[in-house]
């Protein structure tokens, strides 16, 4: 009977630690009551499942009461973990939107070699990774695609990094400047 109420304890608790969380970090919604309605059906099961056990054996009464306190401590903390990976994802960075776009831009580009068949014919260095720019490049574009997507890297530096590596690989290949992107005569 212990382990039931124990089990509810600790879900009633969890739900309501978060829901109450949320609230008070985020905004109440449209009701100016809606904290104290969550408060209360969160305690409609803790209250019970504190104070039957405790009728039963009076002892387990400061056991689910330890129970209780624990699992709002660990849940507040899985609160605060969990925001903290998510604020160090690279999209919520400043200027994400922005390094993003750039990026794409210089995908797009370099994909004109690669599916324009007057540029793979006029600038096949563009595609032949053993030309070591060109190896430079393709480096830099796995560094930026890992950068977008991991916490703690260096996103812009990344893809200005592969902005680089593209102009060298055009000077390379012998891509006249101003070419890029428009189809050659022929």
């Amino acid at each position: 009977m212990m382990v039931m109420w124990g089990l509810a304890l600790v879900l009633a608790t969890v739900a309501t630690t978060i829901v109450l969380q949320r609230k008070l970090t985020r905004g109440r919604g449209p009701e100016p009551d809606t904290i104290f309605w969550d408060a209360f059906a969160g305690l409609v099961v803790v209250v019970p499942a504190i104070v039957v056990p405790a009728v039963q054996w009076a002892p387990a009464g400061l056991v689910m009461l330890a129970l209780t306190a624990a699992t709002v401590a660990a849940t507040l903390a899985a609160i605060r973990k969990v925001e903290r990976i998510r604020a160090a994802e690279p999209r919520r960075r400043t200027g994400f939107a922005d390094d993003a776009t750039w990026h794409q831009a210089l995908l797009t580009k370099w994909r004109t070699y690669e599916l324009d068949p007057a540029f793979a014919i006029d600038f096949p260095a563009m595609s032949d990774v053993r030309v070591p720019e060109t190896a430079a490049l393709t480096q830099a574009m796995r560094e930026a695609e890992h950068c977008k997507v991991t916490a703690g890297t260096d996103y812009r530096a990344a893809v200005e990094r592969l902005a680089h590596a593209l102009a060298a690989a055009e000077r390379a290949a012998g891509v006249p400047a101003g070419t890029a992107g428009t189809p050659s005569a022929g």
